[in-house]
């Protein structure tokens, strides 16, 4: 049983990691644009898994950690890469192909949303909270105004990519929940369980569906989108990701959504030359104010005042 969390507020160590997390996943949406040029979704999904696995396995054995043999651990490894890979993966993937990145990862966002209600039934120790129901409405608000209306632009159409990237986030959501079993195995070994995990789920739909051999050899560029999406935003990511559900539970986990859109655009302030306009500044206080209201240590405090 995993241990209890109790509505936990995160250390400044966890919300480091938090922000780390948001920016490396921020990566993912556009190595996948730049994947999807040459390779079909299931594909990139396949290389985002398949790459992973091997250089994780790698880490787990240098490391001097061993992965386990138990049937009954890697049947939970192959239900966590379900919810947390196959499924959410696939459908953003496939989404991507229809809506633009900026409407995705403001679907995506919604995804603490999700984890708040899934949580309040399906755990006895992460019920929602107020503050945490007006902080994740105020950072959804947030991404949509930073991304602005042009992104919305999508939502006269396209209706099964925008319920694909939905569906991506309640998967995501109760992954999260499930994920909470895995408190007592390094995260190491959790994340390379399930990844490699996913990729024995997605090799024959990838091979059925996508035919990849029929393809011409990829350009570098696309492989290298390929080798980051895997190496940097799954196998890296996911060390991360198991090591703040460990200690801060599923509904903070799942914060780290909001902080990927203004976690790539001020990438590209600090790397591109890029401006920041109004309707970013104004969505970014949204996010910090959402985050303040789910923290709530500084709300505790003013109301105390």
């Amino acid at each position: 049983m995993p241990e209890p969390i109790i509505n936990k507020q995160m250390t400044a160590f966890e919300w480091l990691l938090v922000t780390l997390l948001s920016v490396i996943w921020g990566g993912a949406f556009f190595f996948t644009e730049v994947a999807l040029v040459e390779f079909r979704p299931f594909s990139v999904v396949l290389g985002r898994v398949g790459f992973a696995a091997i250089a994780l396995w790698i880490a787990v054995y240098v490391s001097g950690l061993r992965m386990p043999g138990r049937l009954v651990e890697w049947r939970a490894f192959f239900v966590m890469g379900g919810l947390n890979n196959l499924i959410p993966f696939s459908l953003i993937v496939w989404g991507q192909t229809e809506i633009s990145s900026g409407l995705a990862s403001i679907l995506n966002a919604t995804t603490p949303m999700f984890a708040v209600v899934i949580a309040h039934f399906l755990t006895d120790d992460e019920k929602m909270t107020k503050n945490r129901v007006l902080g994740i409405g105020a950072g959804v608000c947030g991404v949509a105004v930073m991304i602005g209306p042009s992104a919305l632009a999508g939502l006269d159409g396209a209706l099964l990519a925008q319920l694909a990237i939905l569906g991506a986030a309640i998967s995501y959501s109760f992954a999260s929940i499930f994920g909470r079993r895995f408190s007592k195995t390094p995260p190491l070994v959790t994340a390379a369980g399930q990844v490699t995990a996913s990729t024995v789920l997605l090799l024959p739909i990838a091979l059925w569906v996508d035919k990849p051999w029929q393809l011409p050899w990829p350009q570098p560029a696309t492989l290298g989108a390929i080798l980051g999406i895997s190496l940097i935003c799954t196998a890296c990511a996911y060390v991360i990701y198991f090591r703040i559900l460990r200690t801060a539970g599923a509904t903070n986990l799942m914060i780290v959504t909001l902080l990927i859109p203004p976690s790539a655009i001020l990438l590209g302030v600090l790397f591109l030359g890029e401006v920041l306009t109004g309707a970013q500044i104004t969505g970014m206080a949204l996010i910090g104010l959402g985050l303040l209201a789910i923290d709530g240590r500084v709300f505790r405090k003013l109301t105390k005042g």
